[in-house]
């Protein structure tokens, strides 16, 4: 199943997952210079990232709105990207963030689990309800699909809607609840269900609290780096360092920004900040 895959890269590569908001900025500029299209912009820039890392991350996020933002041209360097990361044999995130009514959200399931936008796992939103999962489940039930749907996020706005009381406790517990129901009757050999959930990172009071109750749920932990999200916080969610993926975007892919001599060793300070970052969590 996709989710001992990624389990079994956590377990040898580190639960690094590189988030790849590609924006045109943070891009540098002998790659610019070297083409004229967007899409082979964003897609050597992915790609430079990707090979400097392939070893010792476990999986790749493109955020979708980054490449929408470039219209078709931007969706084209999506696409290579996705498909670059399944010929070298890596795994991938299509972090699209999807949530509507049933019929809706089966022809979003078709456009993301198959064809030109297909990925490994992609990221949905419960909060219409349980209704606008289901039609993604057909795909786990195969085993070779996997989704990571938001229950606590690491913005400020999660306190309108997800840390709303719900009998005593956090609207998002409710959801989670609910969600783990579909997740417990997928438990693969690994002891995770392809269903995981996305909890942001920097909430150190609920990390416990969320772990303990939710401990065969695989997490995707975004908030480290730029965000703020502590290593300390980050072990609590992660179980023996596995049973979840910690994800870093601007923190790694803009590294080399920091550095007078960034651009001529890009690939260096990219693969340096996985390093700096796998260290900082491990402790050591």
């Amino acid at each position: 199943m996709i989710i001992d895959r990624l389990y079994e890269a956590v377990k040898e590569k580190g639960f690094v997952c590189v988030g790849l908001d590609s924006h045109l900025d943070y891009i540098p500029n002998y790659i610019k210079q070297k083409y004229e299209k967007i899409s082979d912009i964003i897609f050597e820039y992915n790609k430079e990232i990707i090979d400097a890392t392939s070893d010792i991350v476990a999986i790749y996020k493109p955020q979708i709105a980054y490449y929408e933002a470039n219209g078709l041209e931007g969706l084209i360097a999506y696409q290579r990207t996705l498909r670059y990361l399944k010929e070298k044999g890596l795994l991938s995130i299509g972090d699209v963030k999807r949530s509507d009514i049933a019929s809706t959200a089966k022809e979003y399931a078709r456009a993301h689990f198959k064809g030109e936008f297909e990925a490994d796992f992609i990221t949905l939103n419960p909060y219409m309800g349980m209704d606008s999962i289901t039609p993604y489940l057909d795909y786990l039930k195969t085993g070779e699909k996997g989704v990571f749907v938001l229950l606590r996020t690491s913005n400020e706005g999660a306190k309108d809607i997800e840390c709303l009381e719900y009998q005593d406790e956090p609207l998002y517990f409710k959801v989670g609840d609910e969600l783990k129901k579909f997740a417990d009757s997928l438990t693969s050999e690994c002891g995770y269900s392809p269903l995981g959930y996305v909890v942001g990172a920097t909430h150190s009071q609920e990390a416990k609290k969320i772990r303990e109750r939710y401990k065969n749920i695989f997490f995707l932990l975004p908030g480290y780096g730029a965000q703020g999200a502590k290593a300390e916080d980050i072990r609590t969610y992660l179980n023996d360092f596995n049973g979840g993926v910690v994800n870093s975007s601007r923190g790694i892919i803009k590294y080399y920004q920091k550095f007078e001599d960034g651009e001529e060793r890009f690939a260096h300070y990219t693969r340096e900040a996985v390093l700096n970052m796998r260290k900082d969590i491990y402790g050591k």
